[in-house]
């Protein structure tokens, strides 16, 4: 390795005292606005933690406990009840207006299912479509919905892509109900081939799912009309 000098050192030094120098004058100069704009952080900082703390958990809290009723209203199939509440308790169409997402993925699901059993298909899309719940399950079942909703608006094209969703979200047992309602919204709107892969499919990867005892009734029905 090579030796380094004594003025390479020296030049070292001075430009590492230089640096400080700049450094040091630099805080001077600015100190002000450096002291004042760390000042501005933590207050903003302290702010969001004071808003969660005092403003956004106490109002999930009061979400969750207003969602609790609605849910027994839905459970028991009132589903007026459950979507307008009454006197003493909110129903979802009010917990959704003043809380949001604060009160759960599920206040979307439960209110889109409850306008959809009440006749109501374009406001359960509308619904069903803010859910994003982190369940595949509910997820398959909120878009297997979209998929009825579209069905009482006899748009089946519309339907058809929703029930295919439905089943790749799901990717599990449901999706055997989930492919032959597209199956048979395909059939509705005249596209029997599209519906006998889906009865196919059916048969193929879900032939154990109670849905597909009869999937051979489906399959037949369009192949000997062929």
């Amino acid at each position: 390795m090579a030796k380094v000098t004594k003025s390479e050192q020296e030049i070292r030094q001075q430009n590492v005292v230089e640096a400080v120098s700049k450094t040091d004058q630099f805080f001077k100069e600015n100190g002000k606005l450096i002291y004042g704009i760390v000042i501005g952080l933590l207050v903003i900082a302290l702010a969001i933690l004071a808003y969660n703390r005092f403003v956004l958990q106490p109002k999930k809290v009061e979400a969750v406990n207003q969602l609790a009723q609605a849910e027994r209203w839905f459970e028991a199939g009132e589903y007026e009840l459950a979507l307008a509440g009454d006197d003493n308790s909110l129903g979802l169409e009010d917990i959704i207006s003043q809380y949001g997402s604060k009160a759960g993925e599920a206040a979307y699901l439960y209110a889109g299912i409850a306008k959809l059993r009440s006749g109501a298909p374009e406001e359960a899309i509308s619904y069903l479509k803010k859910y994003n719940g982190k369940d595949v399950i509910m997820l398959g079942k909120a878009q297997a919905c979209i998929g009825d909703a579209y069905c009482d608006l006899e748009d089946y094209q519309e339907a058809v892509k929703w029930f295919e969703k439905a089943a790749k979200t799901s990717d599990n047992a449901f999706a055997a109900g989930y492919l032959i309602k597209a199956g048979i919204a395909a059939e509705a709107c005249g596209d029997p081939a599209k519906a006998l892969s889906f009865y196919k499919e059916v048969k193929d990867k879900w032939a154990g799912a109670p849905e597909a005892i009869e999937i051979d009734k489906y399959i037949t029905r369009i192949e000997t009309a062929e």
